[in-house]
């Protein structure tokens, strides 16, 4: 068998062949990981949703609401957590893009009073050792039962009651207002949910 020649327009040819093979490739299993890519992100977010809420009995995915913030092309996300007596809290997905390295998404979990449950850390690329910490109980629990419309949503260093991260001001600024994001759409929306049990 004769071997082909190396001429510029064999090279296209293979060169188009391989590329047209590893695209098709490609596709083929982007398509196959959607659906459990789809799911992993909905358990995780499920997962966020029920560690900052008291024990709940609905499906708040079924329930959830989205609010446009006043000035911001973003919208949050509310999933109202109900159970036996009614209204539990309102989880609510929130973000900013004031952290260190940008984007910090959180799940914030208020009960009807707009006292805080949990907060959980979905998404951040702070520094490693650093701003990471926001991301432990230790860190989140001087959160814990506070009020965002009492409680200085900002550090001690700027006049406010939030211990922040040494090394790290910038990150606990950041945290500090995805939260009072969260907190200030929970004040302004919060009658949309029905306080009665479904």
């Amino acid at each position: 068998m004769k071997k082909l020649e190396s001429t510029f327009i064999n090279m296209l040819i293979s060169l188009t062949l391989v590329a047209l093979v590893a695209s098709v490739s490609l596709a083929y299993m982007n398509e196959l990981t959607i659906g459990p890519k789809e799911a992993a992100r909905k358990l995780k977010k499920l997962n966020a949703i029920k560690s900052v809420l008291p024990d709940i009995t609905n499906d708040p995915f079924t329930e959830k609401m989205s609010f446009a913030v006043e000035g911001e092309k973003d919208s949050l996300d509310f999933y109202p957590g109900k159970n036996e007596a009614g209204m539990a809290g309102v989880a609510i997905s929130t973000y900013t893009n004031k952290g260190y390295s940008g984007l910090i998404r959180l799940m914030v979990g208020f009960n009807m009073e707009g006292n805080i449950h949990n907060i959980a850390v979905l998404e951040q690329k702070e520094t490693p050792g650093l701003g990471t910490k926001i991301t432990t109980e230790s860190y989140v629990a001087q959160y814990l039962g506070k009020n965002p419309g009492t409680y200085k949503m900002t550090p001690t260093k700027d006049g406010g009651e939030v211990n922040a991260i040494t090394g790290a001001t910038i990150t606990t600024r950041a945290f500090n207002d995805a939260v009072q994001r969260a907190y200030d759409s929970f004040e302004k929306e919060k009658n949309q949910f029905n306080t009665e049990a479904q």
